[in-house]
């Protein structure tokens, strides 16, 4: 087994968080892991993505030019990355920010209300986790409780007042995924 993820966004939104939650997760489950951050000219409000490969065996690289996954929260990640996807891929997208279609008949897509949702449970922040949860639900490699075990190690120690928030977020999108409720 070996997944290749790219999650991409405004520097802001979180995917550096998510990708290192991801990483860190799996090496807590005992697989082989790299993380490989990319950022814009600049950092908040810039574009950012990173990559992260989770395998049974040895990466060979840190990078991927054909991801199985990506997790893109806003129009400009989906136009460059969706049509990177491997043939059968998974594109789970940010349908709060994006309302443009994926246009590829050939991956599997998932629209999230992911700021929406954010909204309801208090803060915007945490669109990062429900994308991540939606994607955990459809991708079973790392359990979803190894992952909210993963916040303590991977936030910073003063954003951990907001981990039952993040923990809440990561269980809404996993749950409007394996419930399959209409994202």
């Amino acid at each position: 087994m070996q997944e290749e993820i790219i999650m991409a966004g405004f520097g802001g939104q979180g995917v550096m968080s998510i990708g290192q939650l991801l990483a860190y997760s799996g090496m807590t489950e005992g697989l082989n892991v790299s993380w490989m951050p990319s950022y814009g000219p600049e950092m908040r409000g810039g574009t950012a993505n990173c990559t992260v490969i989770v395998s049974d065996s040895k990466i060979a690289s840190p990078l991927t030019s054909k991801p199985d996954s990506v997790i893109v929260m806003n129009l400009p990640s989906q136009d460059k990355f969706s049509p990177k996807v491997k043939e059968g891929g998974l594109i789970v997208t940010n349908s709060s920010l994006i309302d443009k279609e994926v246009e590829r008949e050939d991956v599997e897509v998932i629209k999230v209300q992911a700021n929406k949702i954010a909204n309801e449970l208090g803060n915007t922040k945490v669109a990062n986790m429900i994308m991540l949860g939606a994607y955990l639900a459809k991708r079973e490699m790392i359990s979803l409780e190894t992952v909210k075990k993963s916040l303590t190690s991977v936030l910073p120690e003063r954003h951990h007042g907001l981990i039952p928030l993040n923990e809440e977020a990561l269980e809404r999108g996993f749950e409007l995924v394996k419930d399959s409720v209409s994202v």
